[in-house]
């Protein structure tokens, strides 16, 4: 039977030097006994799975909100389709895929509902308390406010899947503010594999939602060299085609592309920053799992398109102002009333405080259920 002997013995062999090994752990802030034969970061992963932060994510908007159509994307297919190219770069550079995982499956947990715009909303409701950071209410969540164990607040994971949620940064996110994590030092490999992850996962899918939503027109795409490269590609294979299967073929060979990228111009890195061990690569301020600069010159046009032509879109715009505006309502009728909070929520109100309890409540809505609440408040015909 698989035990934490022979799971050493396996990391040890299968892992390069300075990938995250989980005997390594600096272990989690409530002392348990590990599992018999689960790893500290595959605990990590179930843990976060079967929490309710991650069932919400699947109602909670990645781009298009959640009733504009069931095809598109949510913050919990993002998650999936993140954790699955993050694992493949993983595997590929010998990292530890179950830290990866773990990171991968919690990086969005503390999303609010209606994507991007909910967080501005909240951001400016308390910029007098220090505004609003999903990766640092990403950690409130697994440390907090998930009640599933009698021993401990939160899911009590491990330091390193903690390390991961709060210092993961793209180009649509930024760290948190730390204060038990070292701003002097860099985030692991594996949570720099989830950033990169998460920026592929964002621009393909994105591109891939905004081709079916029509708000983008392949007309346009026609102008950039990464994806003229592979549509000629295409063509010459497949001449008779049609045009669905050719845009998954085209998004397929992106992701494809920019991940091998990944893997060999990470290892080039590696080599020239001679990096042996984990402490090496906490030392760095460069980041060391990166795209080539032939690579990142290719995707700067598809990235600055999609800002323009999809995220500045006036249906896209139109979406986020109304949910900024369902958010800000919500949050000033609630600190003006919080009896009119549940129970459930209300209870932390002397402890914490009624502005970081109600962030904490709106934060946790889907997009769904902030808008039944919504209209529970303020729709006079609606049931409460």
């Amino acid at each position: 039977m698989l035990n934490q002997i022979k799971i050493k013995e396996i990391e040890d062999t299968l892992l390069a030097e300075y990938a995250a090994k989980s005997y390594n752990s600096r272990g989690r802030s409530h002392k348990e006994q590990e599992h018999p034969y689960r790893s500290a970061y595959q605990r990590d992963r179930d843990r976060i799975i079967h929490s309710a932060a991650f069932r919400r994510l699947e109602y909670k908007t990645q781009v298009f909100v959640n009733h504009e159509g069931d095809y598109y994307r949510t913050r919990l297919t993002h998650t999936l389709e993140v954790a699955q190219i993050a694992r493949t770069i993983a595997s590929a550079l010998r990292l530890n895929s179950d830290l990866v995982e773990a990171i991968a499956l919690a990086h969005d947990l503390g999303h609010t509902p209606f994507g991007h715009a909910g967080e501005d909303a909240l951001n400016e409701l308390l910029a007098k308390e220090g505004g609003f950071n999903h990766n640092q209410q990403g950690l409130r969540v697994v440390d907090i406010l998930e009640e599933r164990y009698p021993d401990f607040p939160g899911l009590n994971l491990s330091w390193e899947v903690r390390e991961g949620i709060v210092k993961h940064s793209s180009a649509f996110d930024k760290a948190g503010k730390l204060k038990e994590f070292s701003t002097s030092e860099s985030p692991s490999l594996e949570t720099q594999v989830v950033d990169i992850a998460d920026e592929i996962a964002y621009d393909n899918h994105d591109l891939d939602d905004g081709l079916t939503s029509g708000l983008i027109d392949e007309s346009d795409l026609k102008k950039m060299p990464i994806w003229t490269n592979i549509l000629c590609q295409t063509e010459e294979k497949y001449a008779k085609i049609d045009a669905d299967k050719r845009k998954y073929l085209i998004i397929r060979s992106l992701i494809n592309s920019q991940v091998t990228d990944i893997i060999n111009q990470t290892e080039k890195n590696i080599l020239e920053y001679k990096i042996r061990k984990q402490e090496d690569v906490k030392k760095l301020k460069n980041k060391i799992v990166d795209f080539s600069s032939q690579m990142s010159a290719l995707r700067k046009p598809l990235r600055e398109f999609l800002i323009e032509k999809l995220y500045r879109h006036y249906r896209v715009i139109r979406m986020s102002n109304k949910a900024k505006r369902f958010i800000k309502e919500l949050f000033n009728h609630y600190t003006a009333n919080p009896d009119q909070l549940p129970q459930g929520v209300a209870k932390r109100l002397d402890a914490e405080g009624t502005k970081q309890v109600v962030c904490d409540y709106i934060a946790g809505m889907t997009d769904r259920y902030a808008l039944d609440e919504y209209k529970k408040l303020f729709d006079p015909y609606e049931k409460v």
